[in-house]
């Protein structure tokens, strides 16, 4: 082998670490990460003896994601760049219905799964709406939260109770951190409303 074919295949050898180590330090470039918190429910008079479970929501795959959706119009999503939520978009609901339902204190166990074989009552959700959607010049938006959710009684399998929930809340721009905030605004409107609903609905109020 000649030195300036060696000089040539040490280059290239290089030349391909560089290029590793560049898209090593693009991998690792710092994403912001947002996560939504629950509030304490009000205590409730009692506490039942009875095991909630609350099941991961159900959606479609658009929003079963980390990523923070956006509706230029109703046809069209995308995702703010370089953000993410804590959690799939599931799991963050599922955690914000257990935590709020807990805090009442109304049941003896609530949980994303039984203690034992099985629980006295589950959740069921379908998550469908859970984005911020722009107004039609795109300098402000609002966020949209719907989910449908059912109490289903372990014991004989029966659906218990049906309810719709909806909640929306403006963004004063399109900046990420007021749309952000129009996402936990919203969350902190659904949030008692499901749990007042399932309390009533396990017979626990």
């Amino acid at each position: 082998m000649t030195i300036r074919l060696v000089l040539a295949v040490c280059c290239l050898v290089a030349l391909s670490g560089c290029g590793t180590i560049s898209a090593l330090e693009g991998a690792t470039a710092p994403l912001d990460v947002f996560e939504l918190r629950a509030q304490p429910q009000p205590q409730a008079a009692r506490q039942s003896p009875v095991q909630v479970i609350v099941e991961l929501p159900s959606t479609t795959g658009a929003l079963d994601t980390d990523r923070i959706m956006i509706r230029p119009n109703a046809l069209q999503a995308q995702y703010l760049p370089e953000v993410r939520w804590g959690d799939p978009v599931p799991v963050m609901l599922q955690t914000l219905m257990l935590r709020s339902i807990e805090s009442t204190g109304a049941f003896a166990y609530v949980g994303r799964r039984p203690l034992g074989a099985g629980g006295d009552f589950a959740i069921l959700t379908e998550l469908r709406d859970f984005q911020a959607e722009l107004d039609p010049e795109g300098e402000t938006a609002t966020v949209r939260l719907q989910m449908t959710a059912r109490m289903l009684r372990e014991g004989d399998m029966r659906i218990v109770a049906t309810r719709a929930f909806a909640a929306t809340a403006p963004a004063a721009s399109t900046e990420t951190g007021a749309i952000i905030a129009a996402f936990d605004a919203a969350a902190a409107q659904l949030m008692p409303d499901i749990t007042s609903w399932a309390l009533a609905s396990a017979g626990a109020r």
